[in-house]
C-alpha cells in the first residue's frame, strides 16, 4: 500500500506549566526525537526468552497474577512469564506467526490471533494449554475482549471485516463489515463499545458490541495507516499511530476533531498507558520509543530516543509503573527488558 503525503497542519498552541495546551480543533506537531539517554526510564533487569532471535509482537499483562504473556511471531509460541521471580513459567507451541494476545481474566483465558492459520487459540492461563481453536479473517492481528457481552472482536489486517467470538460456546458469530483493513481494536469499558481503526481508510470505527453492528465512522485527516490504538475512555480520547507518516494523534472522541498530531519513531507500532502516571509509551519498528505526559486532556512530550533495534512492542503496570520491552535480539537471543519509569 502506497503511503500518502503528510501535510503540515496549522497551529494554535500556548505554553502554561510546560503543558500544550490545544485550543479547540488546534494541532500541533513535536521535533525531532531526543537522545535515548533522555527517556524517563532505568533498566531494572533482562529476563532471557525461549526460542530464537526473531521477532516477537503484543503482551498481555496480568497485573494481578504478576504475570506478562509475549507472543513470540518467529518462533510460533507464546511465553508466560512470572514477574514477581523472573522467570518464564511455560511457554505455548502451535501459534505460528501469533500476532495479538490479550487476556480474558474473568474466564482465565489467553486469546492469541494465530495468523498461520487464521485462526484464535484460545488459552487456559492455568494450564497454558491450547482449549480451543476459532476460525477468523485473513491474517488475525489485533484482538479486543468485551466482558459485558462475553466476546472478543479480531481485526483481520486483509479481510475487510472483524470476526466476533462468542466464547461461551467457542465459535465465530457473523462477521463485522468494516469497509477496509483491520488496524488494532480496543474494547471501551467506559462508553461499552470497541474501536476499530481501518487503517487504509482514514477512520475510526465504532461497534456496539450489543448488536455487533457498526454505528459510527470517525475520520482520522492526515494519517497514512492508522493502526496502533489506545483508547483513554474516561477522557474521551483515542491515541492513534500512523505507521505510514510516523506520527501520533489525539482524537477528540466528544467533538470528533483531531486535536494534537505529534512525531514518532519511523513506524509507529504499540501504543501502552499507564493510568497511575498518565503517561503513555509508544514503540515504534525503528527502535524508537516516544514518551508523553497526559494532563488536562492534552499530551505534553516528555521524552524520544532509540531504546534498541527493532523495539517496537511495549506494556506498563500501571501499579508498579514497570514498562517491559520484549528485545528480539540481544547478543544473539531474544529477551524481555524491564524498566523503570522516572517521573
Amino acid at each position: 500500500m502506497g503511503l500518502k503525503p503528510s501535510r503540515k497542519p496549522s497551529m494554535t498552541r500556548f505554553i502554561s506549566a510546560g503543558i500544550l495546551i490545544l485550543l479547540p480543533g488546534a494541532v500541533t506537531a513535536c521535533s525531532g526525537p531526543a537522545p535515548a539517554s533522555a527517556l524517563p526510564l532505568t533498566q531494572v533487569q533482562d529476563i532471557a526468552l525461549p526460542g530464537a532471535a526473531s521477532r516477537l509482537d503484543y503482551q498481555a499483562l496480568d497485573a494481578g497474577a504478576k504475570r506478562l504473556y509475549i507472543a513470540h511471531l518467529g518462533d510460533g509460541t507464546i511465553h508466560a512469564v512470572d514477574l514477581a521471580n523472573g522467570t518464564v513459567v511455560g511457554t505455548v507451541p502451535g501459534t505460528p506467526s501469533v500476532h495479538g494476545v490479550t487476556l480474558a481474566p474473568d474466564r482465565h483465558l489467553l486469546l492469541a490471533a494465530v495468523s498461520g492459520t487464521n485462526e484464535v487459540a484460545i488459552i487456559d492461563t492455568n494450564t497454558l494449554t491450547v482449549t480451543a481453536r476459532v476460525p477468523a479473517g485473513n491474517t488475525p492481528d489485533g484482538i479486543a475482549y468485551d466482558p459485558v457481552h462475553g466476546k472478543a472482536y479480531v481485526s483481520n489486517e486483509h479481510d475487510h471485516a472483524e470476526t466476533v467470538i462468542d466464547l461461551a460456546t467457542n465459535t465465530a458469530k457473523s462477521p463485522i463489515e468494516i469497509g477496509g483493513e483491520a488496524g488494532n481494536s480496543v474494547y471501551d469499558p467506559a462508553s461499552g463499545t470497541v474501536m476499530v481503526n481501518v487503517q487504509d481508510r482514514n477512520e475510526l470505527v465504532i461497534i456496539d458490541p450489543a448488536a455487533d453492528t457498526v454505528t459510527d465512522r470517525i475520520p482520522v485527516p492526515d494519517c497514512a495507516s492508522n493502526h496502533g490504538l489506545y483508547v483513554d475512555g474516561a477522557n474521551k480520547l483515542a491515541f492513534i499511530a500512523c505507521e505510514g507518516s510516523a506520527k501520533l494523534l489525539v482524537l477528540d472522541l466528544h467533538t470528533r476533531q483531531v486535536t494534537a498530531r505529534f512525531d514518532t519513531g519511523d513506524s509507529p507500532d504499540v501504543l501502552a498507558f499507564d493510568q497511575g502516571l498518565h503517561r503513555l509509551y509508544i514503540a515504534s519498528e525503528s527502535g524508537v520509543v516516544s514518551v508523553f505526559d497526559e494532563q488536562n486532556r492534552a499530551l505534553a512530550p516528555k521524552a524520544s530516543g532509540k531504546l534498541a533495534d527493532n523495539a517496537h512492542t511495549v506494556a506498563v503496570d500501571p501499579a508498579t509503573h514497570r514498562v517491559y520491552f520484549p528485545l528480539q535480539d540481544v547478543d544473539g537471543h531474544p529477551v524481555l527488558r524491564i524498566m523503570d519509569a522516572k517521573p
